[in-house]
């Protein structure tokens, strides 16, 4: 069911049911607070128990002296209460009590019971709560408690529950109300009320309806008209819940469904009075029952309601529609009915209306003869039945939400026998054990624990026993097992006393009590009289009430928000979140961000994600498309619209409309809209004798709405108000007469297309065509997506720089449910965030001390604070994300989404946080001021304006600097955070990367011949050929050098040929190079040596198709070399050699095309055909040569010869371990168990047959391998040539890449993409 949308709507409705005269309390202009127990006569007092007559409870008037000068009772227990009549029925008010005069007896906490007949009682209740009402503290104060919710009632109780511990129970007190009438009407379950219309068919803008009702039934119609057009609404009990249909239309195809149902309330079939409102103004209703209003909008289209003749009360004509025939019709009584400003019951009474299906029109209200009985944990009812029969006999109806209890227990003559109820099921147990031990267990019904009247049967005789649920005859539960039944003639109901002897043997029940209702008692076919059980004349009882129920529905209003699904037990409920997107104890709080720039934020890089722009608040979570690039975080939501979806056939008469359905609602995208910086959607038009616009000056063909189902005239590149395409705008149209190519009307192909931009108008919901029903006409549309950039509430934020600045908003509204997040930081050791007062209750956050942040706030209960500590200090000048929640079931305070403190609710008390003040950001008395930033607060899901409050209040200015201090770790490999005034960005011009955070490697595919020069001394001479890109530009690099770092990423199936190489104007150079057999080699000359300093990096074939990376570092005549994920292997330039590199002149990548003194060992073996394949993320010192020659855009001395792809194929991780772990110089010692793992050694895209023939041939050449290592590992060990250290495991690993990766615990390997540009 769609939720009502708009403030203005309630308000509108709420105002138009106040103005209707619907209820029979006193008039609102008379102040309803009259004394009513002080001109009572004594006997309007009664009691349970009187000390001395002195201390009659007609002494028990507030501010009165007579007899010992107050009420007090014979004992002083749980038992005793004291009983006003008010003589007719009163609405009350208020509550004052007063101890005994001049004596040492007071109450300190009671309770309020309430009832029209003196009979079945109802206990006031508060906050979902049974209600204790704080009492005195002396004999002479006056302690006075307005009800929250004013009751109706003749008869009122006060039940002491503590009293002073210096005396005894005494009590005056005095009752606040004013007089209270209304018409009755009593329906005995046949008769209904025919409310006639005026006229033969009604259509009804709007509807008002009223009425009281009591019943002991939990089924009956209460309402009902239906109109023969379909339209109905029907009020009926349906399982002591109240179920509101209403249809406003449907149409005979099926397209449009109005049918709305909505339930309320539970547990109606009290027979205590509850109040119903229905307010409806078109689609738009309230539903109240008992103060509990629900807003709802109808199904379908139609706001009319189209009734046929009537209304009917108190149930159906026999014609009724949605509900088929046998449902119930109300029984029980209503009072004070009125639709539409007509007062039903007075009608009624003065006959003016149909009553003709009554047998007997009753204006009484006709009571409930049920006797209920209240149980808590510790409660038992003993009523006494026959001795030593041979029959047992009972029966009774019970009501309760736990699963668990004993319903009954009674000691047999020789055994016992109990009615347990387990998991919702009642099972009954009997045990006799007078000849041999014979037991009977019998079990039936199921989920009896759902709060409703239950009906319980037993009977067992002689070799028979029956269980019969709910008067189900034949689903009855029957033994037959041999089983002599002789019985003790005791029963214990709800309970049992802790020991318990019979008389020949010691017998005790498998559970101990019972948590909940029964009624309509019967032992051995006889009807418990429980008002004889009350004046102590029959059985026994202990801690029951009785003559009431006092369950409650703690699922009701429903606690659980977001579609959560509670459950409960007598005590408490709870909450199921799963599958709702939300968390906490009342699935309050969103588990998604608020938006892609919060993904951002966290680390996040391009994808699909879930967002909840409002957090707690009503709008649901949904996936949007978040691309996060270097310098913006796009929002894309998609539409349904294919694109280029043909249009013929359509006029401006009869406009074809195309509906474009997004991957949200209308509502989810609007906050996308109203929180995003800049949006855009895409639009095309492309026509072939087809106009759109009609420009210049006529009447469009076609238009699109948006936002608001406003027609729009403007199409894309144009703007509000501008009715031209992007080509008048442009005035480059295909006829400049018109300001759209579409509106030259050419039987040619033309386009309009462009970005609307206009957010507010955002997105577009349908496009009407209308000019493709000529000959030849046509017209194809697309609709791109909304693409949305920047989020205004993330950055939304405030500095405050004095202690005594703050900024106010209108008071928080947060009664059962308040949860308030935001980002803070400052240098300063302590500051009050943000506090909220009322008369008693408050709401405070704040820095504490520079560790701790305090969460502390009073709802009635008394002050509850709740502290977060910090490992680190908080005054560090970086972001931190506090939130802090607070509902009926616990509060809650976390910081930085690490620490949290949880703090349980009390089970009874206050719940509504009441607040009066403005809210204050920032402490508004200027004691412990807040210094620093604020940003991103959001109270309930809306996210405060503080920038907009900022700009006109002193000592408070908008926005934050600073954001590199929290955030500058997501820029990697050297990227250099900037600073930015809704967030930061990451500059990766220095490093040899791109992306938002500096991840995403640069690398280029070489072809045979392909190679980069970067000149490191500007040059004269021409490019190497004319096809080559050369920007020559003086680096300001170093030309001599005592350290170089170098760094990249390389895949080939090629050998040999030169990686890199560095040349210098003198005989010195540096090279990579991979030899014939595709074994790595450093070569160093720095002069001072006959030939260069070469290091074989590695003894494996390196051309293996797969991704290597390598890193090398120089620092006089050390050099340490690195190869993939190895360690670190350092080397040494002999003593000989220079540590200078003079003069560098040249970087080479690929392949070397060098003038001057080149080693001629490297143009021979190594430059000829050149590097085929992939190199990535090179850097030499500060650097990025591959990088500046694949981005045009850089300016550097860099040129490139052939054909240079852009890929990252050479930066991909390494796959298979091409080496085995005896001839790895980088394998660590491991240890001797190592679980290989051989699906890493599988690559993508080989298939399972591929891989049996090749495992077939493997096997073959592994025997060959094996005798060539066995020969490679003898020579090696016996030339010294160098030393391995090995690893732990290296004897069972498969290779040296797998004995690392076991050694290692973080490292992991992935493929992530296909590999088939290695293979060019």
């Amino acid at each position: 069911m769609p939720p009502l949308s708009g403030a203005s709507v309630t308000l509108l409705l709420w105002i138009f049911g106040r103005l209707s005269s619907f209820n029979a309390a006193p008039p609102t202009t008379q102040k309803c607070d009259e004394a009513l127990a002080t001109t009572l006569p004594h006997n309007a007092f009664t009691s349970s128990s009187v000390f001395t007559s002195g201390y009659a409870p007609g002494y028990a008037k507030l501010n009165k002296r007579g007899g010992a000068g107050g009420w007090s009772p014979l004992d002083t227990d749980h038992y005793q209460w004291l009983q006003v009549d008010l003589g007719s029925r009163k609405q009350v008010s208020s509550v004052a009590t007063q101890g005994r005069y001049s004596s040492s007896d007071w109450i300190t906490r009671y309770r309020l019971l309430y009832s029209d007949t003196g009979r079945n009682w109802k206990l006031y209740h508060q906050d979902g709560n049974i209600w204790a009402f704080a009492g005195n503290s002396n004999t002479e104060s006056v302690v006075r408690h307005d009800l929250q919710h004013p009751v109706v009632a003749r008869y009122l109780r006060i039940v002491p529950l503590d009293w002073s511990s210096e005396g005894r129970i005494g009590l005056r007190l005095e009752i606040y109300g004013c007089p209270y009438w209304a018409d009755v009407i009593n329906f005995d379950g046949q008769g209904v009320i025919s409310y006639r219309f005026k006229v033969k068919k009604m259509k009804i803008l709007k509807d008002v309806i009223a009425l009281k009702f009591k019943t002991s039934e939990s089924e009956g119609v209460i309402l009902h008209g239906e109109g023969q057009q379909g339209d109905y609404i029907t009020l009926e009990l349906r399982r002591a819940k109240l179920l509101l249909q209403i249809n406003l239309g449907s149409n005979q195809y099926g397209s449009i469904l109005g049918h709305t149902s909505v339930t309320s309330g539970s547990l109606l079939d009290d027979h205590h009075w509850h109040s119903v409102v229905i307010e409806r103004y078109r689609r738009n209703v309230n539903f109240t029952l008992d103060q509990h209003t629900q807003h709802f909008r109808t199904n379908g289209e139609f706001d009319h309601l189209d009734l046929d003749y009537e209304l009917t009360f108190g149930g159906m004509p026999y014609s009724g529609k949605p509900i088929s025939g046998g449902r119930k019709n109300f029984k029980g009584c209503m009072e004070g009915i009125n639709y539409n400003g007509d007062n039903i019951t007075d009608l009624a009474r003065r006959k003016k209306l149909d009553t003709s299906s009554f047998r007997n029109l009753s204006f009484i209200c006709v009571e409930s003869h049920t006797f209920p009985v209240f149980f808590n944990a510790t409660s038992f009812l003993q009523l006494p039945g026959r001795v030593e029969h041979n029959m047992v006999s009972v029966g009774f109806q019970f009501r309760t939400w736990n699963t668990n209890g004993l319903l009954l227990f009674s000691a047999l003559a020789d055994g016992m026998l109990e009615l347990v109820l387990v998991d919702g099921k009642v099972n009954v147990h009997i045990n006799v054990t007078q000849k041999k031990n014979t037991r009977i267990d019998i079990s039936s019904g199921s989920g009896l624990n759902d709060g409703e009247w239950h009906d319980v049967r037993f009977l067992a005789k002689e070799n028979f026993a029956m269980l019969t649920i709910d008067g189900d005859e034949a689903s009855s539960v029957r033994t037959n097992t041999p089983v002599q039944i002789v019985t003790g003639g005791t029963y214990h109901f709800g309970g049992k006393k802790q020991i318990f002897h019979s008389s020949r043997t010691s017998v005790s029940p498998t559970l101990r009590s019972f948590q909940g209702c029964m009624q309509l008692i019967h032992v051995d076919d006889q009807l418990a009289d429980l008002h004889a059980v009350e004046r102590g004349r029959l059985g026994a009882f202990e801690n029951v009430s009785l003559d009431m129920c006092a369950i409650i529905d703690r699922c009701m209003p429903n606690h659980c928000e977001h579609g959560g699904r509670c459950t409960q037990t007598w005590d408490s409920f709870s909450c199921t979140c799963d599958g709702t997107g939300y968390t906490g104890a009342t699935c309050h709080t969103s588990i998604y961000e608020q938006s892609c720039e919060a993904y951002k934020h966290l680390g996040r890089a391009s994808d699909s994600y879930w967002i909840d722009p409002d957090g707690s608040g009503p709008l649901g979570p949904f996936k949007v498309i978040c691309n996060i690039t270097e310098d913006k975080v796009w929002t894309t939501v998609m539409n349904n619209l294919p694109a280029q979806t043909s249009v013929t056939g359509s006029s401006r008469e009869r406009r074809t409309v195309l509906q474009l359905n997004y991957s949200a609602s209308m509502e989810q995208v609007s906050a996308i809209t109203s929180s995003s910086e800049h949006c855009e959607q895409h639009v095309a038009y492309a026509c072939r004798t087809s106009r759109l616009l009609n420009t210049p000056e006529g009447t469009p063909y076609t238009w699109w709405v948006g936002k608001g189902n406003e027609k729009h005239f403007y199409w894309g590149g144009s703007g509000p108000g501008i009715q031209k395409c992007a080509c008048g705008i442009e005035r480059n149209c295909t006829d400049s007469k018109y300001y759209c190519n579409c509106d030259a009307d050419q039987k040619q192909w033309r386009e309009d297309s462009g970005l609307l931009v206009y957010k507010d108008h955002l997105p577009v919901n349908q496009i009407a065509v209308g000019d493709t029903n000529r000959p030849g006409s046509e017209a194809k549309l697309t609709v791109g997506p909304l693409r949305c950039h920047g989020d205004r509430n993330y950055w939304n934020a405030a500095s405050f720089n004095t202690p005594s600045s703050y900024l106010h908003f209108s008071t928080f509204q947060g009664e059962t449910s308040a949860d308030i997040s935001f980002y803070f930081k400052t240098s300063a050791p302590y500051g009050v965030f943000l506090e909220n007062l009322g008369n008693t209750d408050f709401i405070r956050l704040e820095l504490k001390s520079p560790t701790v942040v305090s969460f502390s706030f009073d709802v009635g209960n008394g002050p509850v604070e709740l502290n977060v500590h910090s490992p680190t200090p908080l005054n560090d000048d970086q972001w931190h994300r506090v939130s802090a929640e607070r509902n009926v079931k616990e509060a809650v305070l976390q910081l930085d989404q690490q620490y949290q403190e949880v703090r349980p609710a009390p089970p009874q008390g206050h719940t509504r946080l009441q607040l009066y003040s403005q809210l204050y950001v920032g402490a508004a008395g200027g004691q412990r001021g807040f210094l620093g930033c604020i940003r991103s607060l959001k109270m309930n899901g809306v996210t405060l304006d503080l920038e907009e409050r900022a700009q006109v209040t002193p000592g408070v200015k908008p926005g934050c600097s600073g954001h590199c201090t929290s955030y500058g770790m997501y820029c990697r490999n050297g990227g250099k955070c900037l600073e930015k005034y809704n967030g930061y960005s990451c500059d990766c011009s220095s490093t040899a990367y791109n992306g938002p955070f500096c991840t995403k490697d640069i690398g280029g595919f070489f072809e045979a011949g392909t190679l980069v020069k970067y000149s490191f001394i500007p040059e004269t001479a021409a490019a190497p050929n004319k096809d080559a890109k050369d920007i020559s530009q003086t680096s300001p690099l170093e030309t001599n050098l005592t350290q170089e770092d170098l760094s990249f990423s390389f895949s080939t199936s090629s050998s040999p040929s030169i990686l890199v190489y560095i040349s210098s104007k003198s005989q010195d150079f540096m090279a990579v190079v991979l030899r014939h057999n595709g074994t790595l080699q450093l070569r160093y000359s720095l002069g001072g040596l006959r030939e260069p300093f070469t290091v074989d990096v590695d003894q494996r074939n390196l051309a293996n198709g797969q991704p290597h990376s390598i890193n090398i570092s120089r620092d006089g005549r050390t050099l340490w070399v690195q190869l993939d994920h190895y360690p670190s292997v350092s080397y040494s330039l002999p003593e000989e050699s220079d540590t200078e590199f003079n003069n560098i002149k040249s970087l080479f990548l690929g392949k070397v095309f060098e003038t001057g003194q080149v080693d001629p060992v490297l143009i021979e073996k190594y430059n000829t055909p050149g590097f085929v394949g992939c190199l990535s993320r090179v850097q030499f010192n500060s650097i990025y040569p591959l990088k500046a020659a694949l981005r045009s855009h850089i300016a550097a001395p860099v040129s490139h010869q052939g054909k240079l792809v852009e890929s990252n194929c050479g930066a991909s991780p390494l796959t298979i371990p091409p080496m085995s772990a005896a001839t790895d110089p980088w394998h660590l010692d491991g240890g001797p168990d190592f679980p290989f793992n051989e699906e890493r050694v599988i690559p993508d895209g080989v298939n399972r047959n591929s891989a049996i023939i090749g495992g077939i041939i493997a096997v073959v050449i592994f025997t060959i391998l094996c005798t060539l290592v066995f020969l490679i590992r003898y020579m090696f060990r016996h030339k010294g040539t160098y030393h391995t250290n090995e690893a732990k495991g290296a004897e069972s690993a498969a290779s040296a890449d797998a004995a690392i990766i076991g050694t290692d615990p973080n490292f992991t390997e992935t493929i992530e993409e296909s590999k088939k540009e290695w293979f060019i």
